[in-house]
């Protein structure tokens, strides 16, 4: 258990960036049920794990994308993650925005990103690719080339899979949804039982509805 993902899926579980509950699932905003829930944000407020994110995600960049030359983080929960692994590196960085500011400059770009710079785009979560993929458009629109996604997590949805696939887009992640369910049934975390209810609920993440019963 000592690779980066998994190092990363256990330091999350222990500080409930990353909580698992089968038998009381969460809601998404999609109103898809879910028996998991991330708030990787928590980890800004843990210096060591905030450290091994930055360093592991500068590392990541690097080992993927060599030739980058600026980060811009997706709007709001991977700003900080991607202006840590930017000071890193020292890299420029910028952030987009989910729709522009609706003032001012009405800038959807924050920060100064040269046309014709080699970009990769910091995600927090990947969970349907939607993000993402705007964040992309966004960047190539200001006359950069986005040449991938580094992201903290990855559920592995098929539909973001599928969407990166159609746009030519590499996608990379410090921590998967398979790394982290190994893990936490490695570490007794959860139960046999609940550890098949989340492997159910990644297989059809939409239409899941959770067996009370087998906990």
């Amino acid at each position: 258990m000592n690779t980066p993902d998994k190092m990363l899926a256990e330091k999350l579980l222990h500080i409930s960036a990353i909580k698992l509950q089968p038998s009381m699932p969460f809601v998404w905003s999609s109103g898809w049920n879910s028996p998991i829930y991330n708030d990787n944000r928590k980890a800004l407020s843990y210096p060591d794990v905030r450290n091994f994110i930055k360093i592991e995600m500068a590392r990541l960049i690097l080992e993927n994308f060599p030739d980058v030359d600026a980060i811009a983080s997706v709007a709001n929960g991977a700003i900080a993650w991607g202006l840590l692994a930017a000071d890193v590196m020292g890299l420029p960085f910028a952030y987009v925005r989910d729709t522009p500011k609706d003032h001012g400059l009405e800038n959807t770009i924050e920060g100064n990103l040269k046309p014709g710079w080699k970009v990769v785009v910091i995600e927090d979560l990947i969970s349907t690719g939607g993000n993402a993929i705007r964040a992309i458009e966004a960047v190539e629109n200001a006359g950069c080339e986005a040449v991938g996604i580094a992201a903290l997590f990855n559920y592995e949805f098929p539909i973001a899979i599928k969407r990166f696939r159609e746009a030519n887009v590499n996608a990379v992640a410090l921590c998967t949804y398979t790394a982290m369910l190994e893990v936490a049934e490695k570490i007794q975390f959860i139960s046999p039982s609940e550890a098949e209810a989340l492997r159910d609920w990644r297989k059809n993440p939409d239409s899941w509805v959770p067996q009370t019963e087998a906990f």
